[in-house]
């Protein structure tokens, strides 16, 4: 075998070499940050245990940094400020975010930052975290579904997930008229992140 042989048999063992190498090499999780524009907090309660009365969150923001080939190792940050609570009454909305409530010009944001990622199906995940709301900080667990990934239109990937639970507002502080409005506090959160 000549010399440029050699060569060339060299070149292509390291560079098959360096492929194996690289396809051994798990894929970091992708970094994708929440369209406010496609995220939505709603809640809903009982009233005077009768109707349910329901409002939204606008303008969430957020961070979900996805693994899809290791979920567990994934980490979610959802956050948004109390002042935007809106349910379609202004008389209502300033009363909750009046110190009977959810106090803004105390605490302002309400955030949601996970500790745990465990996959229950294909698309299906139990996620633990911390749930910060009127300055308390206590620990939630919720049945997380991806709804889809891919291209939007102009060519950016983007990933969707949604949830619906229920917290206790008495948890964090929130006795104001009990006896009118439920404590418990159905939440679905819907969002879609865009991958930087």
């Amino acid at each position: 075998m000549n010399t440029a042989s050699k060569f060339l048999s060299l070149f292509v063992w390291a560079a098959l070499v360096f492929w194996v190498a690289a396809s051994a090499v798990p894929a970091a999780a992708a970094t994708y940050q929440v369209d406010p524009a496609h995220a939505y907090i709603l809640f809903r309660v009982k009233h005077l245990d009768i109707g349910y009365s329901y409002g939204r969150f606008d303008g969430p923001d957020g961070v979900i940094e996805w693994d899809a080939a290791a979920p567990e190792k994934s980490r979610i940050e959802i956050s948004v400020q109390a002042t935007n609570v809106d349910t379609d009454n202004e008389k209502r909305d300033q009363h909750l975010r009046s110190a009977d409530f959810f106090h803004v010009d105390q605490h302002q944001a309400i955030a949601f930052e996970s500790t745990a990622v465990k996959p229950t199906g294909d698309d299906t995940f139990e996620v633990a975290g911390n749930l910060t709301l009127l300055g308390k900080t206590r620990p939630v667990t919720v049945n997380v579904r991806q709804t889809g990934a891919g291209k939007d239109p102009w060519g950016k990937t983007r990933i969707g997930f949604e949830t619906t639970f229920t917290i206790q507002r008495s948890d964090w502080g929130m006795n104001f008229m009990l006896n009118g409005v439920s404590d418990a506090v159905d939440v679905t959160v819907s969002v879609e992140g865009i991958r930087q």
